[in-house]
C-alpha cells in the first residue's frame, strides 16, 4: 500500500474527535459514580447522581462492545459474533451486488427511472455555457467525477469489460455483407477509381526503387550462354520497361483493359461478399482468426488504453479541450442540441435504450464485478473504509448509549426510592 492510499485510509479527524468525546463521557461517569457512591451517605440525593452514572456506564460500555464488534474484536478477546465486518466481507460483496442487481441493474427499472432524462439538454449546456457560468462549473464537477471514475477503477478490469464488449460486438456482426454494401456503394459513386489510381503510382514507385531485384532475378534464372552474351541484361531491360509503359497506360488511361477487369473484379467481390456463402464464411473465419490473435489483444488493449487516457486527459482540463476548432465544433453541436427538439428527444430516447440495453446485456457483469472486487480487498481495507464512512455516526450512538442509559438509571432509581 502506498502513502497516498495509506494517508487516505487515515481516520477523519470528525471521527477521532467523536471517539474521543464518547470515550471521555465514558470516563467522566465512571469519575462520576465513584466519587457520589462515596457522598451517598452525606446526602441522599447523591443517590440519584450515582444511579445515573452507574446506568450511563453500562449504557456508554453496552453500545461501546456493540460498536466495537462490528469491527473488530473488542479488547482482541475472540468472543463469538464479534468482528463482523471483516468475517462476513465476502457476504457484504455479494449481497451489495445482489441490491443493486435487484435496484438498480434491472431494464424496467431503468426505463421507467431515465424517463426524465434529459441528456441532451445537460449536453447543450456543458458545451455552449462559458467557463464562468453554469456550464462551465457544471462541467468541472462533472468533469472531476468522470476523472475520479476512471481513476478509481480497475484499469485492467475495466479495459477487459471494454475489450470484451467489442470483442463479442464482432463477434455478433456479419463483417462480409457490411464490407461488401460499403465497396458496392463506393464504386457506385465512383470513390474506388482513386484507390486504383493510388495503387498504379505505387506500383510504378515500386518498380521504379526495386528495378535492381528485377535485374538479378533475372541474372540468376538466365542460362550461362545469356550471362555469358550479356542478353540477360537485355531481357531485363525489356521487362522493367515494358511494366514501366504498361503501369503509364493504366495510370493516362481510365479504360485501360486491364483497369476494367481490375473494377470487374471489385465488382464481382462486392457481390459476393453480399451473396456468396462460401466467401462469407471465408471472411467470418478470417475474423475469428484475428480476433483470436495476441497481436489484435494487444492492439484491442493499447487502443483502450489510448482512448482512457484521452478522456481521462478532457477531464481532467475540459475547458482546454474547449479552446481551439474541436471547442469551435463542440459548441455548435451544443447550440443544436439546444435548439432542435426533435434532435434531443431522439438522444435521449436513444440514450435511454443504451441505459436498458447495457443493463439487460451486461449487468450480471457489473454485478459480479463489484462482488469480486469486495471479495478481493483484505478484511482490513474493507474494515477501515466502512469504519471511515461511518464511524462518526456510531460514535454518536455511543454517547447517546450512555446518556440513554443514564435517564433509565435515574428513572428506575427515583420509582425505587418514592415506593
Amino acid at each position: 500500500m502506498t502513502p497516498n492510499s495509506r494517508a487516505s485510509e487515515a481516520p477523519p479527524a470528525a471521527l477521532v474527535r467523536m471517539r474521543i468525546v464518547a470515550t471521555a463521557l465514558l470516563v467522566v461517569m465512571a469519575a462520576v459514580f465513584f466519587a457520589s457512591r462515596a457522598l451517598v451517605p452525606v446526602h441522599p440525593g447523591w443517590g440519584y447522581v450515582r444511579a445515573f452514572a452507574e446506568a450511563a456506564m453500562v449504557g456508554g460500555l453496552a453500545d461501546w462492545f456493540a460498536v466495537t464488534a462490528l469491527f473488530r474484536h473488542p479488547l482482541g478477546l475472540p468472543i463469538p459474533h464479534t468482528a463482523i465486518v471483516p468475517r462476513n466481507k465476502d457476504r457484504i460483496g455479494d449481497q451489495l451486488a445482489q441490491f443493486l442487481r435487484d435496484n438498480f441493474l434491472v431494464p424496467t427499472v431503468i426505463a421507467r427511472r431515465s424517463r426524465r432524462l434529459d441528456v441532451a439538454t445537460a449536453a447543450a449546456r456543458w458545451l455552449t455555457d462559458p467557463a464562468e457560468g453554469a456550464g462551465g462549473r457544471f462541467r468541472a464537477g462533472a468533469s472531476k467525477l468522470v476523472a475520479q471514475m476512471l481513476q478509481a477503477l480497475d484499469p485492467q478490469r475495466l479495459g477487459g469489460m471494454v475489450k470484451g464488449a467489442v470483442g463479442n460486438r464482432l463477434r455478433e456482426t456479419q463483417v462480409a455483407p457490411l464490407l461488401g454494401g460499403l465497396l458496392a456503394a463506393a464504386m457506385k459513386e465512383g470513390r474506388h477509381k482513386p484507390l486504383l489510381a493510388s495503387v498504379i503510382r505505387w506500383s510504378s514507385d515500386a518498380l521504379g526503387a526495386n528495378d535492381h531485384l528485377i535485374r538479378q532475378i533475372v541474372h540468376d534464372r538466365a542460362g550461362s550462354i545469356l550471362r555469358w552474351t550479356g542478353l540477360d541484361e537485355t531481357v531485363a531491360d525489356k521487362l522493367i520497361n515494358g511494366l514501366e509503359k504498361l503501369l503509364a497506360d493504366m495510370a493516362g488511361d481510365p479504360a485501360h483493359p486491364l483497369r476494367v477487369r481490375a473494377e470487374d473484379g471489385l465488382d464481382r467481390l462486392a457481390y459476393d461478399l453480399r451473396y456468396d456463402d462460401a466467401m462469407r464464411a471465408k471472411v467470418e473465419a478470417l475474423k475469428e482468426e484475428l480476433l483470436g490473435n495476441p497481436a489484435m489483444q494487444r492492439w484491442l488493449d493499447g487502443l483502450w488504453e489510448q482512448a482512457r487516457a484521452a478522456l481521462l486527459g478532457i477531464a481532467q482540463d475540459p475547458e482546454r479541450a474547449m479552446a481551439g476548432r474541436l471547442g469551435d465544433l463542440l459548441r455548435q453541436l451544443g447550440d443544436t442540441l439546444r435548439d432542435d427538439a426533435r434532435l434531443a428527444r431522439t438522444i435521449n430516447r436513444f440514450v435511454r435504450r443504451v441505459g436498458v440495453g447495457i443493463a439487460a446485456d451486461y449487468g450480471h457483469v457489473i454485478v459480479r464485478l463489484v462482488s469480486e472486487t469486495v471479495r478481493g480487498w483484505d478484511a482490513q481495507t474493507i474494515t477501515r473504509r466502512l469504519e471511515n464512512a461511518v464511524g462518526r455516526d456510531l460514535q454518536y450512538i455511543r454517547v447517546n448509549g450512555t446518556l440513554v442509559g443514564g435517564m433509565v438509571g435515574l428513572l428506575i432509581h427515583a420509582v425505587d426510592t418514592l415506593l
